[in-house]
């Protein structure tokens, strides 16, 4: 939620940047929050009046109660009572105002940064730099969920009765080295200085609304029937809610943070859930990294945290690009935002593992996270990224480790948690 000062002051460049993002429908928003705020200040501004005279009237009462001026006393009382009853009328007025206001609000996209490339979807997204030389091998890699198979280490059949499609269940060997990656993410980040956390996996609705779009929350979040609950879609979720309503102190700032969870997401539009793999499915499980920190400072991080995961994924053998988000690709809470994406020797092309963003105050502005300083208070700004989501993560690590004889090399990164092996071999 961007700052209502911008539409007071400069609500050209705020609609500007709705045309950046092909929102054309909310540019009526603008002018409609503009005309309520007008409105709302203007009712501010009388019930403040009021009380203001009120104030006065009472302290005439007092003097004229001490002497004994009883019926200038009472006239003076009926003009308090009429004040309160016009108060009472301007403060629902004034609550209503602000309720159409907020919700307008919410659905007016962040400002998004200039170095943003322009475009409607994704496939105006811009390719920064690639990290590692991308290998085809001789010898065929085959689907993931055939490699799987030969280590009878998936059965979608059994979730398929168990859960339905979209679910899976991953066994022996295979399972150990999923495992092992999420193990390795953890210590990874916290070598790196961040506090691990394990968080919540269900949060509240105030909670849903003040870290995504109501666009993103119908598409992703599964809702707890008969409850004020949501499953996660991602740990940033439940972590970036550890702080609503609260004042951290800037000395605390960078609060630098890595997080692990399971999530959970409908996957509803056009991907669809994929029938045979593990590329696209209901369940999965992620690190996290989330940092709060100064407005100055965000971008620092920024591009800190990117790098994070292009070197978690190069020292387990496998080639990353990372891919800038054009503007009709940023969720609309999103200042900035990238992809790292792994390669696939298979496919002969690069897909998503895991992305970088940055949004600015939004996310504190809707959750009311502040930290004060020498120049008053303020509110954090707020990132994330993917470390590890996986099972897409591993799949990259099975293609781009897969041998001509069906095996698979396990990174040495990963060895220690595979308890000392170096292969895991077709039995």
């Amino acid at each position: 939620m961007i700052d209502i000062k911008l539409i007071r002051e400069n609500k050209e460049l705020v609609k500007e940047n709705i045309k950046k993002k092909f929102q054309d429908k909310k540019l009526v928003l603008v002018d409609e929050v503009e005309s309520l705020d007008i409105e709302n200040r203007k009712v501010k501004q009388e019930a403040d009046e009021l009380r203001k005279n009120r104030n006065t009237i009472s302290s005439e009462i007092g003097t004229l109660m001490r002497d004994k001026k009883q019926d200038e006393a009472n006239k003076k009382k009926e003009e308090v009572v009429e004040i309160n009853k016009r108060l009472e009328e301007l403060e629902k007025e004034e609550e209503r105002l602000q309720s159409e206001i907020k919700e307008r609000m919410m659905l007016i996209p962040n400002i998004i940064d200039a170095s943003v490339p322009i475009g409607e979807d994704d496939s105006k997204n811009v390719e920064i730099e690639k990290f590692g030389e991308p290998v085809v091998p001789e010898y065929e890699i085959p689907y993931h969920a055939d490699i799987i198979d030969k280590f009878n280490g998936l059965d979608k059949e059994s979730a398929g009765r168990t859960s339905g499609n979209g679910f899976y269940y991953l066994i022996g060997d295979i399972a150990r080295l999923h495992s092992a990656m999420l193990s390795y993410a953890r210590d990874f980040m916290i070598d790196k200085g961040f506090t691990y956390c394990v968080p919540p996996f269900m949060i509240r609705s105030d909670v849903v609304s003040g870290v995504m779009s109501f666009e993103e929350m119908d598409a992703m979040m599964y809702k707890i029937e008969n409850e004020d609950l949501f499953l996660i879609g991602t740990s940033e979720h439940s972590m970036i809610g550890k702080f609503k309503d609260q004042i951290v102190k800037e000395t605390e700032l960078p609060i630098t943070m890595t997080s692990y969870s399971p999530c959970f997401r409908k996957e509803v539009g056009a991907h669809g859930i994929e029938e045979r793999g593990l590329y696209r499915v209901h369940q999965f499980e992620k690190q996290e990294m989330v940092v709060l920190c100064k407005e100055e400072d965000a971008f620092d991080w920024y591009n800190k945290m990117w790098s994070y995961t292009v070197d978690f994924f190069r020292s387990l053998d496998v080639p990353v690009r990372t891919l800038e988000c054009c503007s009709g690709d940023l969720a609309d809470l999103k200042v900035k935002s990238c992809d790292v994406e792994a390669w696939s020797p298979r496919q002969k092309k690069y897909f998503e593992v895991g992305s970088c963003s940055t949004l600015g105050d939004a996310q504190a502005r809707r959750l009311g996270i502040r930290t004060k300083g020498e120049n008053g208070t303020y509110y954090v700004s707020t990132l994330n990224n993917t470390v590890l989501a996986t099972p897409r993560g591993l799949i990259a690590v099975l293609e781009n480790n897969y041998q001509s004889d069906g095996s698979i090399k396990i990174p040495k990164a990963l060895q220690p948690y595979m308890g000392g092996k170096d292969k895991i071999e077709v039995k």
